[in-house]
């Protein structure tokens, strides 16, 4: 006997879902599955989805696909959840009209979503400010830096904050999708969704893990050729003493310089290394968690699980069942 919902009809029940040319299909394909998708063994109450563009007409998505909406922004003004799937241009300005309809949409209590590089069109529109939000990891840096006033996370695979909710790249859009199924239907039916999709109704963990590697923010100038050399030395013993003697400055100069370089502290830039040199070594050898401590410096198994699991957000096991080579 399938699940049944456990609430009545949502107030987030008629979902509608922007397109835009350009349209980041995998992300709309997520809310469309989770949303849109008919279900009849979960009753009346289930969600009601729709599409809208800018302009009430087609567009054209990636692949070479063309897409008719099923109204325009209007129907934003009658939606309880409105999901942005993606940006396809983060560099684009956002239409006037569409910042003014996702404003007033939040203004009368309908719930806004975003996906990946869609948080960059509630971030315009000024609903994230003073709130903590998520996007793809690879474009965390860009949503902090033009919005200073959003408490931007860039491990987790989503972030609720209330009528304003925020996923990571692609596929964490669905994570975000059964949470929202969980909160309006409870945990039987979001798990039901979840074995329909042939997916964990929760994954551990957040995007942090998927990273390729940890990338300095800027490019650091006359302290490059020390930076090599650290990458070289990670597990060897480092003193802020030693190294600003190496940069011909004074701890406090070199501090200031090595700020301004890299964006964080020796200790941390050095920390983040050698969690980066562990991954490497999870991922292609099968040497034990505590021998890759000794290896990358970081001494001990409980130490390396103590880092690993604040900078990745999983256990250095789960990260090797995960991203093995030879698994």
């Amino acid at each position: 006997m399938p699940p049944r919902p456990v609430c009545s009809p949502a107030v987030g029940s008629d979902v509608v879902a922007l397109v835009t040319d350009g349209l980041c299909t995998f992300e709309f394909a997520c809310a469309a599955e989770v949303f849109g998708l008919p279900r009849p063994e979960l009753g009346p109450s289930w969600y009601r989805f729709a599409t809208c563009s800018i302009d009430g007409g087609s567009v054209s998505g990636q692949y070479g696909f063309a897409m008719r909406a099923d109204g325009g922004l209007e129907r934003i003004g009658s939606a309880g959840t409105v999901v942005v799937p993606g940006w396809p241009d983060i560099d684009a300005p956002v239409p006037e009209a569409l910042l003014r309809a996702l404003v007033d949409a939040h203004a009368r209590g309908a719930r806004l979503v975003s996906i990946c590089s869609g948080a960059f069109v509630l971030a315009a529109a000024g609903l994230l400010d003073g709130a903590r939000a998520t996007t793809h990891w690879r474009y965390a840096d860009a949503l902090a830096r033009r919005h200073p006033a959003i408490d931007v996370d860039p491990a987790v695979l989503y972030v609720d904050s209330g009528t304003v909710l925020t996923s990571a790249g692609s596929a964490a859009g669905l994570d975000l999708c059964l949470h929202l199924v969980r909160t309006d239907h409870g945990p039987e039916v979001a798990s039901h969704i979840a074995r329909r999709l042939v997916i964990p109704p929760h994954r551990d963990g957040g995007q942090a893990q998927y990273v390729e590697r940890a990338v300095d923010r800027h490019d650091g100038g006359s302290l490059a050729p020390l930076l090599d050399e650290l990458q070289t030395r990670i597990a060897e013993p480092v003193r802020v003493a030693e190294l600003a003697a190496r940069a011909g400055a004074s701890e406090r100069t070199f501090l200031r310089r090595f700020k301004a370089a890299t964006g964080t502290t020796p200790g941390e830039w050095i920390a983040r290394a050698r969690v980066d040199a562990a991954r490497e070594l999870l991922e292609t050898t099968t040497l034990p968690v505590e021998r890759i401590a000794e290896r990358v410096g970081l001494g001990t198994a409980a130490t390396l699980r103590h880092h690993f699991r604040r900078r990745v957000g999983a256990s250095p096991a789960d990260y090797r069942r995960r991203f093995a080579s030879n698994r």
